[in-house]
């Protein structure tokens, strides 16, 4: 299997440029002056997700185009293949497990998808039987190479932009961020540690890792986490990339999710979302090895009772 490379990544780059906020890093003198941001909440769709989707739409040929394209997600890749797709005129359908936030569900509607909604077990059979009945193009979430290498141009960014940077704090769900990630990183600032982290009541990585082999957590068990971008489990595809290049995972508790949730409201004036907190999460809670360290906030589409919720008992 050949795995995504610094080439894929900057040819992702160049495709983008332009449909994509080049997100800044963010410094946080309010943690320990070792800190620092990379606020993919800022991206219009509220998530990372917009640079694999963009990247991948981008790819697809006319005739595929013209078919539409599909996708399952709980929200943020369904949001920014929606977005994506509009701004090229493509039909889009998403399935959406049941369950998924209403806040992901309005958004994805606002951008014009089409919305089927199906048991989390059965969201990539629903979308298996749309490719087949209506013969559109399925773009997944994050077992695709062209969706992992526009991902990895979060992590070609921060290499360009902070010099010197021990840690890198990745969020792991499916998988295409780290991968892509890890893509850029292992090639820019070899000595940089990518480190996956996710929460403890959806640890697959984690435990896929240690074992030296994918291990597949069904959603029943995942969806204990508040963390619901993070409740899907690796794929073969994604699960090499990690292994061949990530520096570890580490996980977090749902308080350590809850916590990491104010601090970034209030002292960074950022809203993340559970998913898009865990990196910065796994930090303060000194689950971390130390030194200069980025930690991505993967997303912030969160029900604002939620958040509001969260920031008062945090």
């Amino acid at each position: 299997m050949r795995l995504v490379d610094i080439d894929d990544v900057r040819a992702a780059a160049e495709r983008i440029s332009g449909r994509v906020v080049r997100t800044p890093l963010l410094p946080c003198p309010w943690a320990d002056g070792e800190l620092w941001l990379k606020p993919e909440s800022l991206q219009p769709t509220g998530a990372f997700k917009l640079r694999g989707a963009t990247n991948a739409l981008a790819l697809l040929p006319a005739e595929a185009r013209a078919a539409g394209v599909v996708t399952h997600s709980s929200g943020n890749h369904g949001q920014a293949l929606a977005y994506a797709a509009r701004a090229a005129g493509v039909p889009c359908v998403v399935v959406t497990p049941e369950g998924a936030p209403e806040v992901k569900i309005e958004a994805m509607r606002r951008f014009g998808a089409e919305l089927v909604t199906v048991p989390a077990r059965e969201r990539e059979e629903a979308a298996a039987r749309v490719v087949a009945e209506r013969g559109m193009v399925l773009v997944p979430p994050f077992d695709h190479r062209d969706v992992i290498a526009g991902q990895g141009t979060v992590g070609l960014e921060i290499a360009a932009d902070l010099a010197d940077v021990a840690v890198l704090l990745v969020p792991v769900g499916g998988g295409g961020l780290a991968s892509g990630v890890t893509a850029a990183v292992s090639a820019l600032s070899p000595r940089t540690r990518v480190i996956g982290v996710e929460p403890e009541l959806a640890g697959d990585a984690a435990e896929s890792i240690a074992a030296g082999r994918r291990i597949w957590w069904p959603p029943d068990r995942t969806r204990r986490t508040m963390a619901d971008g993070l409740r899907v489990s690796l794929s073969d595809l994604t699960f090499a990339h990690l292994s061949a290049r990530l520096d570890g995972v580490v996980t977090v508790t749902e308080d350590e999710i809850r916590s990491a949730m104010g601090r970034l409201a209030r002292e960074a004036r950022l809203v993340a979302e559970p998913s898009g907190a865990v990196a910065a999460a796994a930090y303060l809670a000194g689950r971390t090895p130390p030194g200069r360290t980025v930690a991505v906030v993967s997303g912030g589409n969160v029900d604002p009772e939620v958040l509001a919720r969260t920031v008062r008992s945090a």
